[in-house]
C-alpha cells in the first residue's frame, strides 16, 4: 500500500515503524549537494544536520557510522530539478529516479546492457512509448542494483524485471532469489519515474512531499 502527503520530516520520523519504508519527494538542485538528505536524515537521528557522519560501503553506498543507530538505512537519487529519499529500518531500500526526456539510443542501449527479455519488450513498443518504458525499467534496475548496495558496476544484464500496468517484478537476479525481493513503481507526476527496492518482506511505502514544493 502506498500513501501520498505532505508532512514536517521530524514529525514523520517519530512514527517510522518497522514494518514501514518513507520515501520523500523534494525539489532539489545539485548544488545543494548532500545538505537535504543530511536534513532529513537529522530529522530522523534527532540530530543536527551538521552532526550527521557518513561512511561508504565496501561498493561506496552511503551509510552511517557511529555512534548512529546501525539499524537505520537510507537511499537517495536525483533528476534534474527533483530529489526522492528512502529510508527504513532493518532494510536497505535503493531508490532511483529519472525525469522523461526522449532517449533516441534507448533501444540501442538496452540491446548492449539490458537482459535479452527486457530489451526484446521495448524493441516491440511503438516509439511513442519506449522512452517512458525504457526509463521505468532503467529506474527498476538501478534500485536494485542500489539495494544490494554494489550498484550499476555489478551488471544492468546481471538482473531481469517485468514492467507490467502498475506492477514491477524481478524476474531475475544473478546470485539471489527474486522472491526474496520487492520491487515497486513511485506514483509521481507525468514528468517523472521512480522505483524503490528493497530485500525482505513486504512493508507499507509512505510517499511524502517535502514543502516547499510547487508542481
Amino acid at each position: 500500500m502506498t500513501t501520498t502527503e505532505s508532512k514536517v520530516p521530524a514529525e514523520a520520523a517519530e512514527h517510522l515503524r518497522e514494518d514501514e519504508i518513507h520515501v520523500w519527494r523534494l525539489e532539489y538542485d545539485h548544488h545543494q549537494g548532500r545538505e537535504p538528505f543530511h536534513a532529513l536524515l537529522a530529522a530522523y537521528l534527532g540530530h543536527a544536520a551538521d552532526d550527521i557522519r557518513l561512511g561508504a560501503g565496501e561498493y561506496g553506498r552511503p551509510m552511517l557510522t557511529a555512534p548512529h543507530d546501525p539499524d537505520l538505512h537510507f537511499n537517495w537519487s536525483h533528476s534534474s530539478d527533483q530529489a526522492l529519499f528512502a529510508i527504513a529500518r532493518g532494510v536497505e531500500p535503493g531508490v532511483d529516479l529519472e525525469r522523461l526526456r526522449e532517449r533516441p539510443r534507448a533501444l540501442a542501449i538496452a540491446e548492449r546492457y539490458f537482459s535479452a527479455d527486457e530489451a526484446a519488450v521495448l524493441a516491440a513498443l511503438d516509439a511513442s512509448a519506449r522512452d517512458a518504458a525504457f526509463l521505468q525499467l532503467w529506474t527498476a534496475k538501478e534500485a536494485v542494483l542500489k539495494a544490494t548496495g554494489r550498484g550499476l558496476a555489478f551488471g544492468l544484464h546481471r538482473l531481469s524485471i517485468a514492467s507490467e500496468a502498475e506492477r514491477l517484478a524481478l524476474r531475475f537476479l544473478d546470485g539471489e532469489l527474486p522472491t526474496q525481493w520487492q520491487l515497486h513503481r513511485l506514483n509521481l507526476d507525468v514528468d517523472h519515474v521512480g522505483s524503490l527496492a528493497w530485500r525482505g518482506g513486504p512493508r507499507t511505502i509512505r510517499l511524502r512531499t517535502l514543502a516547499p514544493f510547487r508542481r
